[in-house]
């Protein structure tokens, strides 16, 4: 957390934040194009930044792409916001919902990185495992995860089948990818309204990558990245509260027991 707010007390990073926050997904020449900075000041801020978890990078072919990442907005919230009158900290309140609606006019990819105290073994367990995957997300994967077999996907008694659900990758303890579930009409006893479910269904079916990555400490980078989105995608709208809600409800699962 003070790498976080000594990354945010810089004028010039912030800038970067909301740069990012207009247009996510951006690569360095994209950001030095917008911003009166030299393209190495640019880098190291975006250093510094990558450092305290709130943007993070994903590679596509040669070009690094940066992503703003609530995951650090969503900790100091948790921490402060009820120790504090709502109305002073609403600035606070206002950055974590932004990091977490980006807005559609940038990319429309959603990416999201957490840093989990455990082991490569028990989260991919908690990812995969439906058992764990229900207890600490909300919801389970039935599969026997092999590339290209399709999926089951329950949610609070909803159960949700396609042969478009399909496992794209899966190196054990590693990277997992596939496509994301079909919306159903079942889903309103979740409490998605009918209009919203029905214009969900109609996209293109997207798809949702799992990252491991161990780091120093006894730590595990997550990233989690869903994509493959149209434009003003309904789906998008959906899924930037969804992940963020089951992803730290993972990390404070995983980190409790």
């Amino acid at each position: 957390m003070d790498e976080v707010f000594k990354a945010l007390a810089d004028p010039s990073r912030r800038l970067l934040l909301d740069s990012l926050n207009e247009r996510s997904g951006q690569s360095l020449r994209d950001l030095c194009a917008h911003l009166d900075m030299a393209r190495q000041s640019v880098s190291k801020h975006l250093t510094v930044l990558e450092a305290a978890n709130l943007i993070t990078t994903v590679w596509r072919g040669r070009e690094k792409l940066h992503y703003l990442n609530a995951e650090p907005i969503n900790a100091i919230a948790d921490r402060w916001i009820n120790q504090y009158d709502r109305a002073r900290v609403q600035t606070l309140a206002d950055l974590k919902t932004a990091l977490e609606n980006p807005p559609m006019s940038g990319s429309p990819d959603f990416v999201y990185t957490t840093y989990i105290k455990t082991t490569p073994e028990r989260l991919w367990q908690a990812i995969t495992d439906p058992a764990f995957s229900t207890r600490y997300m909300g919801h389970g994967i039935e599969s026997d995860w092999e590339k290209g077999s399709s999926y089951v996907w329950a949610d609070s008694g909803v159960r949700i089948e396609s042969p478009e659900q399909v496992i794209l990758e899966n190196e054990p303890y590693r990277r997992l990818a596939f496509t994301f579930h079909t919306f159903v009409p079942e889903l309103t006893q979740l409490g998605i309204d009918a209009e919203t479910v029905q214009k969900a269904a109609q996209e293109n079916r997207s798809k949702v990558t799992f990252e491991l990555e161990p780091v120093e400490k006894g730590m595990v980078k997550l990233t989690v990245t869903h994509d493959d989105f149209p434009p003003e995608s309904t789906v998008r709208q959906l899924i930037s509260g969804g992940w963020p809600w089951k992803l730290a409800n993972l990390k404070s699962g995983l980190e409790a027991a």
